[in-house]
């Protein structure tokens, strides 16, 4: 979005065609808006802002939900953002560790500072980008004096009276659509700077889950986070926002409950074990975090080989920090024979995991023709030196 899409956008006239508009959950679903709109003699650049905006606010809602159709989004911002349930607990933390005026350097499009302010922090959001900033002002608008939105870079901002700090870097080139991700020397606010600040003021520093461990402070708490199946973020807490003793942490999310499994740093692994009934997978918040030994042992469970990052077990076992499936039988490595033995068995929906091999889950599909009305889960991984194909069932 350009400075001219979006003083096109910020007028009664254009907010009120975004409302109307309503949800748009396809590219028909566009074309037609478009259609409809140009014909009833409304100007290309209105059309084009409301139509880009209802179909933004459309696909907002998984992260917003309701409050995405108030809202105004870029491309990019919306990729980027905070899903709101995530910032949620991200603004318990700062409340509940007693701070009551929040700087979020990076803003954005005003999500993080939306669940900061929602919580009745004070929020000073402050965002390099113009037309962002600009988003970010109409987002917080209805806390009033309690969300102040300054468009300026992250280190010219005076933060006097400020008791912590929230910190999200561009990780990618400047931009509110398409955009590329940029090495840690060229974010913005550089590391080096972010890290500075974090060791004075208590901070939250969401980075991508796979940062390189090795840059993480040593007394800060690196939290990783999972959310449905997704390993969406790391955020590194310092201060009084890092939890005494807590040096890695796995929050996992699955439709809308949460559990959370923490340590003084990296678990030991658990032993290797043949492989038995039951074979689970880790979510990827545990994977990054290194805690699946931790995880193991509270399953009576064991590595299927130390270099892979599935457990297995004799008993089910019920866990919020794996998904579980009850093995059935070893199944071929040839495709051809493989093909053959999954229709023999009916299976037209399949699921495919791998790890520790060299495959194409989406190619491999395609060769196998699947058919039938039965479903299951394959997994193609590694057992010592041998390639193993299993025919599992989530539990």
């Amino acid at each position: 979005m350009e400075l001219a899409e979006l003083t096109t956008l910020l007028t009664p006239e254009g907010l009120r065609l975004v409302d109307e508009l309503g949800a748009i959950d396809s590219t028909d679903g566009v074309a037609a808006a478009v259609s409809r709109l140009r014909a009833s003699g409304l100007s290309p650049d209105l059309v084009s802002a409301a139509v880009g905006q209802a179909r933004l606010r459309t696909r907002a809602r998984a992260k917003f939900g309701e409050f995405a159709d108030r809202m105004l989004f870029t491309r990019a911002g919306l990729e980027q953002a905070t899903r709101l349930e995530v910032g949620a607990r991200h603004a318990g933390r700062f409340r509940d560790a007693g701070i009551r005026r929040v700087a979020d350097l990076g803003c954005g499009i005003g999500g993080d500072s939306l669940a900061f302010a929602g919580i009745g922090l004070e929020v000073l959001a402050v965002e390099a980008d113009e037309v962002t900033a600009a988003l970010a002002a109409y987002n917080l608008a209805p806390f009033g004096d309690g969300a102040h939105v300054q468009h300026a870079r992250a280190e010219e901002v005076d933060l006097a009276g400020v008791d912590g700090v929230w910190l999200d870097p561009a990780r990618r080139t400047a931009g509110h659509t398409e955009t590329t991700r940029v090495g840690a020397g060229d974010w913005s606010p550089p590391l080096e700077w972010v890290w500075s600040l974090a060791a004075r003021t208590p901070a939250g520093i969401k980075l991508g889950p796979a940062f390189d461990r090795a840059l993480i402070p040593a007394d800060a708490e690196a939290q990783w986070i999972s959310v449905d199946g997704s390993t969406i973020e790391l955020v590194v807490w310092t201060g009084i926002l890092a939890r005494p003793d807590v040096r890695r942490a796995a929050l996992v999310i699955r439709g809308g409950v949460a559990a959370e499994l923490v340590a003084s740093g990296d678990a030991a692994d658990a032993p290797v074990r043949d492989l038995g009934a039951y074979l689970h997978e880790p979510e990827g918040a545990v994977i990054r975090a290194r805690l699946i030994g931790e995880v193991a042992r509270t399953m009576d469970a064991g590595m299927i080989d130390a270099k892979i990052a599935y457990l297995t077990s004799d008993a089910a076992v019920d866990s919020p920090f794996v998904q579980s499936f009850r093995v059935r039988e070893r199944m071929p490595n040839d495709v051809k024979a493989l093909a053959r033995a999954l229709r023999e068995r009916g299976i037209g929906t399949l699921e495919i995991k791998k790890r520790g091999v060299d495959i194409d889950p989406a190619a491999l599909r395609t060769k196998l023709k699947l058919r039938g009305a039965e479903a299951a889960t394959l997994f193609v991984t590694r057992i010592g030196d041998a390639r193993v194909t299993l025919l599992a069932d989530r539990v």
